[in-house]
């Protein structure tokens, strides 16, 4: 009977401490990782950036014959006479970041020659498909880009434009 009143004026055990402690420990390290992890798989969209809505100008600074390269949102604004066309400055190829060659008049990928007109229509080389376009809107009188929604295409349609 003695032991027993031992055990209880003691309280916990050393053992069952230190098993309580390694496993108190383990959780939170478990906690910690699976929040990284779940951190790691979710975008990363700051407001104003790529993948979210960009203002890129007033639509007074896209004349009819202008190109306009928007380096936050990884895209062009060609100016045409009813309106303007967004596109992503990426190669339907292989993903190149596609120059506007103002000396040539077109877009010219350095990768493997592919060549795009002002509506992004494949001139020359590998590329499959014309430039991909972002979906845009005037609201204001700017020009709101959505970087999040990218269409593919197979050729220029004047529907593609967005009105001034």
């Amino acid at each position: 009977m003695k032991s027993n009143e031992n055990a209880d004026q003691q309280g916990v055990s050393r053992r069952r401490f230190l098993l309580w402690g390694w496993g108190a420990s383990l959780a939170l390290l478990l906690g910690q990782s699976l929040t990284g992890l779940l951190r790691f798989f979710t975008p990363m969209v700051e407001p104003g950036g790529f993948g979210g809505k960009i203002v890129a100008g007033q639509i007074d600074e896209f004349p009819p014959g202008s190109i306009t390269h928007v380096s936050k949102g990884r895209f062009y604004v060609s100016g045409m006479e009813d309106g303007v066309l967004v596109m992503w400055h990426r190669c339907t190829h292989l993903g190149c970041t596609v120059p506007w060659r103002e000396d040539e008049g077109r877009f010219h990928c350095p990768c493997h020659g592919g060549i795009y007109n002002k509506k992004g229509e494949v001139l020359a080389g590998p590329p499959p498909r014309p430039l991909d376009l972002f979906s845009a809107e005037v609201v204001d009188g700017k020009v709101v880009v959505d970087t999040g929604e990218v269409t593919e295409r197979r050729q220029f349609d004047p529907s593609q434009l967005t009105s001034t």
